[in-house]
């Protein structure tokens, strides 16, 4: 006997193998041979086995121009849904390039608003994978307000839930400002752009010429526009690495912090940090050394690695409490901060102090970069974004200074006077003004011009010694409270470790008001 469910079922079974073709078997084949992988691949490789569970899966657009009514596609170009990674609830849609190129209209954007909405309403990770070739022309006015609502979810989960983007393909237009107000953006190595408008149409416009990948590929925005976080040699390697990265950061901005396994004892000596960094400061060493020393089991994550390298920032643990790291970076431009420096640092603090972070400062900075560039460009205002991020942020801020902190930068790079609430350094280290011999030859130039050269000379070794000994070292700060102790620097990472765990359960009452004003 047949049973009555039969045909139901049957036709359950032939949608859902319809939904698996995207534009088509042709156009799913010609992704493999380009290297990438389907938009459904992009997921089951990303989350925990099995544990996708898809939304809107039959639904198809409402448009009748250009015979848009006679083609129509299950899911209309987007895959949508939730699952876990690493155990933990993610929401997470992916674009369909062989779908009208990815394009995006009405019902393809009501698709990702949805399930950003789920994301929202129950606190979990928001990861869109994108691949669109931008508005679906087709749709008019409809797509872009589609986009436009998109945005404006995206402001709405913004410090509520991470936002964390994959650009997985070309991504033109309305396509990059979505991506651009997340969180971390990740991009793959010669088959992922990002630009406003394509290489044609600035051709067009100003008569320049320039390829897809110097105009927004990888390279140009991990290494120069800043708007990557990440580079990744080939697909898998990104989604490993956004697996990496939620092992970090919390699923939401209330969960109370987790402590990770460590193997890795809180007293473990740290003596290799004395070789790490020369006496002299006019020396470079790699500050990522001196982390890769205090992290448990030297693990790391950077973030930015390519973009303002004279500060490094990423994510790690000590003693299992996973922290938001800052580091002035000597190996390069001295590890001075400048425009980009600044709001590459701003932007992380920022983060971190979003999603209850505490922060590891470590400090090894000359000043502010001089120059008219900088000056034009607005030093003053970009570098008082970092300023500000540090002044708001009420996470666990402990602060060292590895060896010397001088002038502005020495307030701005998390100093006991802008809220941080640990502030240690080294015997060596130094805290002035400015440095020493700078010093000497603004204070004794009257003095020092009178002499012959070789009296210049000594008087100026002994004007700075002088200064070295009553003002380029910690025990003045120290003195007046700005320096809660003075560490020997084998023992950074317990006296970090042991100061974080009390830490832990820090509480600030600021006054009540609407909204900070950052300067932007």
């Amino acid at each position: 006997m047949k049973n009555e469910w039969n045909g139901p079922y049957e036709k359950l079974e032939k949608l859902n193998q319809e939904t698996l073709m995207g534009g088509g078997s042709d156009k799913l084949a010609k992704m493999h041979e380009q290297g990438k992988f389907t938009a459904r691949e992009r997921i089951e490789r990303l989350v925990d086995l099995n544990s996708f569970q898809e939304f809107d899966k039959f639904v198809v657009h409402r448009s009748h121009n250009f015979g848009m009514e006679e083609h129509k596609i299950l899911g209309d170009g987007v895959i949508t849904g939730i699952a876990k990674i690493h155990g933990k609830p993610v929401a997470i849609f992916s674009q369909d390039p062989t779908c009208w190129g990815g394009a995006l209209g009405l019902a393809h954007a009501k698709k990702i608003i949805k399930v950003m909405d789920f994301a929202c309403q129950n606190l979990i990770p928001i990861i869109g994978i994108n691949d669109s070739g931008g508005a679906r022309i087709q749709e008019g006015v409809e797509s872009l307000a589609g986009y436009a609502d998109i945005f404006y979810k995206n402001v709405l989960a913004s410090g509520l839930v991470p936002q964390i983007s994959l650009i997985a393909g070309p991504c033109a237009g309305g396509a990059v400002y979505s991506p651009a107000m997340t969180d971390f953006v990740f991009m793959v190595e010669k088959t992922s752009f990002m630009f406003v408008t394509g290489p044609d149409v600035i051709k067009a416009v100003t008569h320049e010429e320039v390829t897809k990948d110097v105009l927004g590929g990888p390279k140009t925005h991990h290494g120069k526009s800043g708007v990557a976080h990440f580079s990744c040699e080939n697909e898998s390697d990104a989604l490993e690495r956004i697996r990496e990265l939620l092992h970090y950061i919390p699923s939401h901005w209330m969960q109370s912090r987790e402590k990770r396994f460590s193997s890795d004892t809180i007293s473990r000596p740290n003596p290799k940090i004395k070789d790490i960094i020369p006496l002299n400061s006019k020396k470079p060493y790699d500050v990522r050394e001196v982390i890769r020393e205090i992290t448990d089991e030297s693990q790391f994550l950077e973030v930015q690695s390519d973009f303002a390298m004279n500060i490094v920032v990423g994510f790690s643990s000590i003693g299992g409490i996973k922290v938001g790291i800052v580091a002035n970076q000597p190996n390069h431009l001295a590890g001075v901060l400048d425009i980009d420096s600044s709001c590459k640092g701003a932007r992380f603090v920022r983060f971190c102090n979003s999603f209850q972070i505490p922060i590891v400062t470590l400090v090894d900075v000359p000043g502010f970069l001089p120059g008219v560039s900088q000056e034009h460009g607005g030093i003053i205002r970009h570098g008082s974004k970092l300023l500000f991020a540090y002044c708001e942020a009420d996470v666990p801020l402990v602060t060292l200074i590895l060896r010397k902190a001088y002038g502005g930068a020495y307030d701005v790079m998390a100093s006991k006077h802008i809220g941080a609430d640990i502030n240690l350094a080294y015997p060596a280290s130094e805290l002035a003004v400015m440095g020493a011999e700078g010093a000497v030859n603004i204070l004794y130039r009257k003095e020092l011009s009178g002499l012959s050269l070789d009296e210049q000379n000594k008087k100026r070794a002994l004007y700075i010694e002088q200064y070295q000994n009553e003002f380029s070292n910690p025990y003045k700060a120290a003195e007046l409270g700005y320096i809660d102790e003075v560490i020997d620097p084998s023992e950074t990472r317990l006296k970090i470790a042991t100061y974080l765990e009390h830490l832990l359960n820090k509480q600030t009452h600021r006054p009540k008001k609407k909204s900070h004003n950052i300067p932007l």
